[in-house]
Formats: C-alpha cells, structure tokens, sequence
C-alpha cells in the first residue's frame, strides 16, 4: 500500500460522506413491536404479568375470604344463638345479661379483625410486589437498605404471631359447632325412638347450663322430648348450626393463609439479606475494578512520558 492510498484511506474513515452508502436488511417487525424499538401492548402485558407475586396473591385471597367468612357468619351466627337462648332456655332477661354483652363484645372484636386483616393483607402483598424481580426492571438497580431487612423481619415475626393466635381462634370457633353438633345431634335420637314405645322421648333431654354460658339457676335452662325437636327444626337454629361450621372453615382457612404468608415473608427476607450481601460485593469488586483502571492509566502516562 503506497502512502498517496493510505490518505485516501484516511480521508475516507474521517469524512463518512465520501464513503459509498451501504444498504442494510432491515428485519420484518414481529408482534406489536414499532418501529422506534417500543414495546407493544402484548409485551407489557407479558412483562407485568410476570412481575405479579402470585404467591401472595393467593394467599391474600385466601386470607381475605377466610377473614371474611369467620367474621360474617359469626356475626349473624351469634346473634341467632342469643335469640335461641332467651326464647327457649333464659326466659329471664338478667340471667343472660352478661352472655349477651360478651357476645356484642365479640361483635365489635369482629369489626376490628375485619379492618386490620384487610389493612395487613394489602400490606403483604405490597411487600410480596416488593421483593419479585419486576421491580428491579421497572426501577433500575436494586438497593437493599437495612430498615428494608428490618421492615420484613418485622412482618415475619407479626405475621408468627398472628398465626399463633389465629389457632387459638380456630380452636375456640369449634366449641359452638360442638355444641349445636350435639343438641342436633340429640333431636336426631329423638326421631329415631318415636316409633319405639319402651323409651319414651320425654326423657331425652338438653341442659345448656352444663356448658357454662348460662348460670345454674337460669329457667328453664334445658329442653326435653318434643320440645327440643321443635328447637331443632326452628330457621334460627338450623342457620346458626350451619353458619358455626362456616366460621370454622374460614378460621381455618386464615390459619392456612397466614402459614402461606409466614413461609413467603421468611423466603423474601432471606433474598433481600442474600441481595444485601451480593450488593455489598459488587460494590468492593467495582472499587477494585476502578483502582486497577486508574493504576493501568497512570502507568500508561508513565510509559509515554518516558518515550
């Protein structure tokens, strides 16, 4: 190559106008992508989907319709059973006054586990939207901040507690299913000797004052034979009955929620300490990158001087 082609060369690498023009294969479009590069309605919907924490989803919609039917039907529940009570077995206003004003205790306790568990299902689920991997791509790098780690390892340990006392509120929802499962229970042997003349139904009785709801000295405090049948078959026992048992099942059904809330806050608060510590190696590994690039560029200087 002789020296009068080398500045032709040159000329032609520092003024691009000269250069011929070069045509390019341009790809055909897919989907709905534009032309400008932009991501069309397909994607983003793709792409926000997959930032959905569908763990916490779920389990927000099995707390959220747990809480709602426990709290729902026990509401109406508890109201039927007053109404069973001073109808059939506390004539006298006084002997189930302090029942009734434990049970409008519960009502309005019922109220405020409907509030807070709604307020705290939002809020776990924020967390769960939090800690997936579409908030890194939507705000750039991901910081872990200490009063992060310490906000989660506070919703685990809430969230532990809750679980604790939730079982205890399950257990104690069973305790009138129990009881109407027996008086129910004891109408169904009453049925069953009415065709069997040697025990007579009378006999057959119901004594409420043995649970302890109502003092011994209620009248009449228990329901023999016929009469007990007839409780049975009234509206007001038969949607309590049912509705116990759907309290029951949707205690339960926040019980098993809050496990599902406990093992997913336990995983995210081990990625956001594992994050913390893969955040605090990239930043000495990129301080070391920087201290070697400035080492290399003064000992280019270096050489140069020297030459």
């Amino acid at each position: 190559i002789t020296r009068p082609e080398m500045e032709i060369g040159r000329y032609h690498w520092m003024y691009r106008s000269s250069r011929p023009h070069r045509y390019h294969h341009v790809p055909a479009l897919r989907g709905n992508v534009s032309p400008l590069g932009i991501q069309g309605c397909f994607e983003c919907c793709i792409k926000c989907l997959g930032g959905v924490p569908y763990a916490s989803l779920v389990a927000t919609i099995l707390c959220f319709s747990g809480v709602a039917l426990f709290c729902g039907c026990g509401h109406v529940a508890l109201t039927g059973t007053v109404s069973i009570l001073e109808q059939h077995f506390s004539t006298t206003a006084s002997d189930h006054a302090l029942l009734s004003e434990v049970i409008q205790l519960m009502q309005y306790v019922i109220y405020g586990i409907a509030s807070f568990f709604f307020l705290y299902g939002i809020i776990l689920l924020a967390e769960g939207f939090y800690t997936t991997s579409a908030v890194k791509e939507l705000h750039g790098e991901f910081k872990t901040t200490a009063c992060g780690r310490c906000i989660s390892g506070m919703f685990v340990f809430l969230t532990y507690v809750l679980g604790v006392a939730w079982l205890g509120v399950f257990g104690f929802s069973a305790v009138p299913v129990f009881m109407f499962y027996n008086i129910w229970s004891t109408c169904e042997v009453i049925k069953s000797f009415q065709t069997n003349v040697t025990v007579p139904g009378d006999q057959i009785c119901v004594d409420i004052r043995q649970y302890g709801i109502i003092p011994w000295n209620a009248v009449p405090g228990k329901a023999c034979g016929p009469i007990l049948e007839n409780i049975c078959n009234t509206n007001e026992f038969y949607m309590s009955y049912h509705l116990f048992i759907v309290a029951c099942a949707g205690a339960g059904a926040t019980v098993i929620a809050l496990i599902h809330f406990l093992m997913i806050l336990s995983s995210n608060w081990a990625y956001l300490k594992d994050a913390s510590k893969m955040q605090a190696y990239q930043d000495i590994k990129a301080k070391e990158e920087q201290e070697l690039q400035d080492i290399q560029s003064r000992s280019k200087e270096q050489l140069n001087s020297y030459t």
